[in-house]
């Protein structure tokens, strides 16, 4: 009798929680077309929360004729399988292969879900140290609790199939995509995508359109490299990790540029004052 009450309390609690988060999942992934065979979806321009389940940042897809190739991963496995379900609306070709652009939580924490449906994934090398960190593993504790349900204990680090440790070309279905090393830069592992049929360059958090970009603990100097890699291969559209899509990437990449060198700039010049940090960013005229 009590094993029976307990499984009909368990059942109700089980009910109550599905129709708590089925009413609470308002989120929703339109793909925006950018090129003959290229799409993404923009993320929210707000924090992460569980109310909007991570969709903080973009992801895009390109279509070939031997199956789909997915650019970053978004935030969470729930927003992962949205954008599986998506590409089924697009497409009846299997998503086959996952580049990652960099290894923070917003682009990656989906992977998984295209892990179990045997896509392959790839990601710069430097994002062995990454997943190996103390770093990598609060954030994904923490993430648990700040997300939640979305990301929850079922929800892994994955690491890639292919680690890239140089720049190289691959080939899907005739379609080459051009994979360049450039970090450190935002961050430590960044890859930036180019898809000359497409003229479409996914960017990750190295170009912004409109917004500051976000620094962190960023090798600035090797950012602008990055930049001046992106300005040689001329892409007609730039996908960036956040926001709306670049249709004019020279005056985009040049607001981002002159972000980085007004900073390197106003920061240097503190440090060779000595200023103390905190006064030096009070000075800034940000």
């Amino acid at each position: 009798m009590r094993l029976g009450l307990l499984t009909i309390l368990f059942l109700i609690e089980a009910l109550f929680t599905q129709s708590v988060f089925a009413a609470s999942d308002n989120v929703v992934l339109k793909p925006i077309q950018v090129a003959p065979n290229t799409y993404f979806v923009q993320g929210r321009p707000e924090m992460g929360n569980s109310e909007n389940q991570n969709f903080i940042s973009n992801a895009g897809f390109v279509v070939t004729p031997k199956g789909v190739v997915v650019i970053d991963a978004l935030g969470s496995p729930i927003l992962a399988k949205k954008l599986l379900q998506e590409i089924k609306k697009v497409t009846s070709q299997k998503v086959v292969a996952v580049i990652v652009t960099h290894y923070h939580a917003d682009h990656v924490y989906g992977l998984q879900e295209f892990k179990k449906i045997g896509a392959k994934i790839y990601a710069q090398n430097q994002g062995i140290d990454y997943l190996s960190s103390e770093t990598a593993k609060q954030r994904l504790i923490a993430s648990r609790q700040d997300f939640a349900p979305w990301v929850n204990d079922s929800t892994k680090l994955i690491a890639a199939d292919v680690w890239i440790d140089q720049s190289k070309v691959i080939t899907i279905g005739g379609v080459q995509f051009q994979i360049s090393r450039v970090g450190p830069a935002h961050a430590p592992e960044d890859l930036i995508i180019y898809i000359p049929s497409e003229g479409v360059l996914f960017a990750g958090d190295l170009v912004f359109r409109g917004r500051i970009p976000f620094v962190g603990n960023a090798d600035s100097k090797g950012w602008l490299s990055a930049l001046d890699e992106i300005e040689r291969l001329k892409p007609k559209t730039i996908v960036p990790g956040h926001g709306a899509h670049s249709i004019k990437p020279q005056e985009d990449i040049a607001f981002t540029r002159d972000y980085l060198k007004y900073l390197r700039q106003s920061m240097t010049k503190a440090a060779i004052e000595m200023d103390p940090f905190e006064e030096a960013y009070k000075q800034t005229d940000w």
